[in-house]
């Protein structure tokens, strides 16, 4: 197995021989709502939502057992038929044709194209698959046939693509009931599918969506017949790859204005026979999707029924994507450069397809959760900054008065659904994200006042903190939290983030740590729910609180003097050191605040001036630090020391030394690291610990955890799974990314390298990962790459490189320069950049390192602006945002940097 190789600097990549390698699948889609999958022969599916595929859905072992694909046939004069996606029973069976076919796949940001060569019979497929980045709601196949023998190659074609039309749940709910609903008729171009009810969880309903495939041959040819049924395709005893309809001449296809009622739907469109001279080549044109109506689909489908206008709606969604990715390294290593073009996009990916709807991602139903929102929210800040500040005030207003959240997220902006099932989980870790996303906002912006804006707080039946219920909230009072005399309360951003991290100081278990609850950012850590704590959480949550205090004080020294809140919030400033090592009386106080204001709250304020706030907060979070420092330090026998994370479900502390081996988590240590619970010559230490146990250069770095040798129901399901897969030992791409992100910022920058190599070294690795370029979820025990694309793990990791590898950052508002990066990341000419948006400039930060150091320990020198010397009394590298604004908006501006 060869790997693949970059043919531009955009991550263009090709790879021979692909559909020898399983569970490969690739994204195209668009932001309008069409989310595809395909694979190298063409399977996979196209949704718009867990309720309107298009094609049947296909989870990741659907690729290889499913026969259903995107085929497209050539019945040759004299020798049957040749599938042009490699989808034939006869091509499968290596020991039927002798010799493997020439293919290979080429593909970049949401397209594919794939090439598949039969020198024994003289013809070569091309086939090229995207989804116009346009409001249209179409997939399109561009097939072209070549002859590449020296005789006459006269075929007939027809393409073959399974119309499902229906709802995921109705692959194993009444399947065969609701092909009944269908209603299928043929037009001029193509097969439309318009079913006449649907049936799945919301009930029995008109169906309002139609489906179909369209198809002309060159600048607009119309085919010749249509199969608009799976059972007249394939025929007794056929199947998708072995249809009678191709290999049997008394098969005969319908004319356009056919109709057929109540089976399965296909879309079978044949074309007219075609002979080609040695050379020549035809282009047949396939538009599948999705409409309101019959006229609709036809409508969308005649702006692409040319090969003309197929080839300028691809190079324009090319155009479209590589725009929306602003960011690009360069660094000693194109690999890595082109690799990273990847990870940049694929949090726009997660933004599309939500959670869900790739064939590993086979759970849910679409959507994103409120970690989500926040993480992805990262990504935008680096590369589309403008709509992010009303995406950021929009997201707060999930946030209940109990300082949890609102876990089902609607469509639209700040749009939060109430739990009719009432199901009650707490994630404890849901307060962090937001005041992370928020500060990094404020950062890159210097928009502090930020913290100032309004919004209104989530009301649903859940109260305290999900363990008791509001008996007197309905429906009907609506989903904004009220006051006692009725009107919907908004407050301060800042308030919504005090009131989350407030709350959870008080929330604490046994230990006087934070209770784990149904989980932390570990979801399947979700069997500890009496008597867990999740020390990892507790440490970010004494970091925010400190640099939430270093916020307001901003605020203070930019006049705004004191700050107004809810009259009950007051509780929660509760500020007394017998009080904070009272677990008694921390819970006996977040009791009484929620009684408070479980129903409403009084609509009266207080105000607290921004100096003695800060100093509260700093207290609470000085008080957090010593007290995980004086806990949970521990020292196994081997004399390795790192921090405990978690305690389980009897009271237990998870890490350490243990009967069934040694038991440590990399969570616990990546957010000590990161909050500066860890001192220096600690996180020395955590680092030794880690390369002990965690590290695995194999499979690419570090694991989230040793082995446990148990299945540990006292703490969660993860440890029901194998070792080394997903969340129990795998390298799981997100916590390695952070574990590398706190590395940097603590200093570490030799052993954040390490993290990140690791892992791009082994996703680069085609023989070892098996993926394409990007970063998966995680990395199994065999070494490959898993959920793919879309995860929080990306977004970190764009971050982590541009904010704490390239140093590339905001200092509220001001540019700040301090790179890290190590001397072999510079090319031949010791130079390393990287372009980006920042205060709506195009920048390109070249760093030429003259220092000659071994490491990273170099300063940044002199500096210029498009050539001119930069002077500015601002030291360490920070360039004032008026310089920055004042340079000309319409143009890219280099900055050179001396490193010495």
């Amino acid at each position: 197995m060869k790997g693949y190789h970059y043919l531009n600097k955009k991550g263009v990549f090709r790879l021979e021989n692909p559909e020898l390698t399983s569970y490969l699948y690739f994204p195209i889609a668009n932001e309008s709502g069409v989310m595809s999958s395909v694979t190298p022969t063409l399977g996979g599916d196209s949704k718009m939502g867990q309720n309107t595929f298009l094609l049947a859905p296909v989870s990741s072992e659907d690729l290889h057992n499913n026969k259903s694909s995107r085929n497209f046939w050539c019945c040759i004069d004299g020798k049957g038929g040749w599938s042009a996606t490699g989808k034939s029973a006869w091509q499968e069976d290596l020991t039927f044709t002798g010799e493997k076919e020439e293919t290979a796949l080429e593909a970049g940001i949401m397209w594919q194209k794939v090439i598949r060569t039969s020198s024994a019979l003289g013809i070569t497929s091309e086939i090229i698959s995207f989804v116009p980045h346009t409001e249209d709601s179409v997939e399109i196949m561009l097939v072209t046939i070549k002859n590449c023998g020296n005789q006459e190659l006269s075929f007939l074609p027809t393409a073959a693509i399974p119309l499902y039309g229906r709802s995921a749940d109705n692959i194993r709910d009444h399947r065969n009931v609701t092909s009944l609903l269908h209603r299928i008729v043929t037009t001029e171009h193509g097969v439309i599918l318009n079913p006449t009810l649907t049936f799945d969880e919301r009930g029995h309903h008109k169906n309002t969506v139609v489906y179909g495939v369209l198809g002309a041959v060159g600048e607009g040819e119309a085919p010749t017949g249509f199969f608009p049924c799976v059972e007249d395709f394939i025929g007794e005893g056929g199947s998708f790859t072995n249809p009678r309809a191709i290999n049997e001449i008394s098969i005969n296809p319908v004319k356009a204005g056919a109709r057929i009622d109540g089976y399965e739907a296909m879309g079978g469109i044949q074309f007219p026979k075609a002979t080609l001279a040695p050379g020549e080549e035809n282009t047949y044109i396939l538009v599948m999707g999705y409409s309101s109506s019959t006229e609709g689909m036809e409508r969308t489908a005649e702006k692409f029924l040319s090969k003309s206008a197929c080839l300028k709606a691809l190079e324009v969604t090319k155009e479209y994507w590589e725009e929306k990715i602003n960011v690009s390294y360069q660094t000693g290593s194109e690999a890595f450069d082109a690799w990273m073009h990847w990870v940049n996009f694929q949090p726009m990916l997660r933004r599309i397809y939500g959670c869900s709807f790739l064939p590993h991602h086979d759970y849910g139903r679409g959507g994103r959760g409120w970690r989500d929102l926040w993480q992805d929210c990262l990504a935008l800040l680096i590369m589309n900054p403008s709509g992010v500040r009303d995406m950021l005030i929009s997201n707060f207003g999930g946030v209940r008065v109990d300082g949890t959240n609102a876990t089902i997220i609607g469509n639209k902006q700040g749009e939060f659904i109430a739990d009719r099932n009432n199901i009650t989980r707490v994630w404890m870790d849901h307060g962090v994200w937001p005041f992370l996303t928020t500060k990094l906002y404020i950062m890159q912006s210097g928009d502090i006042h930020i913290l100032l804006n309004k919004n209104y707080y989530f009301k649903d039946p859940q109260a305290v903190r999900g363990e008791e219920k509001d008996s007197l909230w309905k429906p009907e009072d609506g989903n904004r939290l009220k006051t006692a005399n009725g009107e919907e309360y908004q407050g301060s951003i800042l308030e919504h983030m005090l009131l989350e991290h407030l709350a959870e100081f008080y929330d604490v278990g046994e230990h006087n740590h934070i209770r784990l609850r149904g989980a932390d950012w570990n979801d399947a850590l979700d069997m500890a729910k009496e008597r867990g704590e999740s020390v990892a959480f507790t440490s970010v949550f004494g970091s925010n609180l400190d640099q939430m205090a270093d916020l307001i004080l901003s605020l203070d020294m930019l006049g705004t003097k004191k700050l107004s809140f809810f009259k009950e919030l007051a509780i929660l400033l509760a500020d007394d050191d017998k009080l904070y090592d009272s677990i008694e009386g921390k819970q006996e106080l977040l009791k009484e605040y929620c009684d408070s204001c479980r129903h409403t709250i009084s609509g009266e304020n207080f105000e607290i001036s921004c100096e003695e706030l800060a100093a509260n907060l700093k207290r609470k979070a000085d008080w957090i630090r010593e007290h995980i420092r004086k806990t949970e330090w521990i020292t196994n026998k081997e004399g390795y020391s790192w921090y405990n994370g978690y305690y389980d479900n009897h009271g237990r502390q998870v890490d350490g030394d243990h009967e069934a081996g040694v038991r440590m988590m990399l969570t616990g240590q990546v957010f000590t690291i990161m909050s500066n619970t860890a001192t220096q010559e600690q996180v020395k230490a955590i680092v030794a610990a880690a390369d002990e146990y965690l590290y695995d250069n194999s499979i690419g770095g570090y694991k989230l955890n040793t082995n446990f040798n148990e299945v540990k129901d006292d703490l969660g399901r993860m440890f029901g799974f194998a070792y080394g897969h997903k969340e129990n030992g795998a390298v799981f791409a997100h916590m390695a990314v952070m574990y590398a992100n706190a590395l940097y910022q603590r200093g570490f920058a030799a052993e954040g390298y390490k993290v990140i190599k690791s892992l791009f070294d082994h996703c680069n690795n085609f023989e070892k990962s098996r993926i394409y370029p990007g970063i998966p979820e995680y990395i199994g025990d065999n070494g490959r790459g898993l959920y793919h694309y879309l995860t929080g793990s990306a977004s970190w990791l764009l971050l982590t490189v541009l904010t704490e590898m390239f140093g590339v950052k905001g200092k509220l508002g001001d540019l700040s320069l301090e790179p890290k990066l190590m001397p072999e990341q510079f090319d031949a000419n010791h130079q390393a950049g990287v372009e980006f948006i920042f205060a709506e400039r195009k920048l390109n930060i070249r760093y030429i390192n003259k220092s000659g150091n071994e490491d990273a320990s170099y300063q940044v020198g002199n500096i210029f602006i498009d050539g001119a010397p930069y002077h500015c009394e601002a030291a360490n590298g920070v360039i004032p945002r008026c310089d920055i604004e004042a340079l000309e908006a319409s143009k890219e501006h280099t900055i050179t940097v001396e490193l010495i």
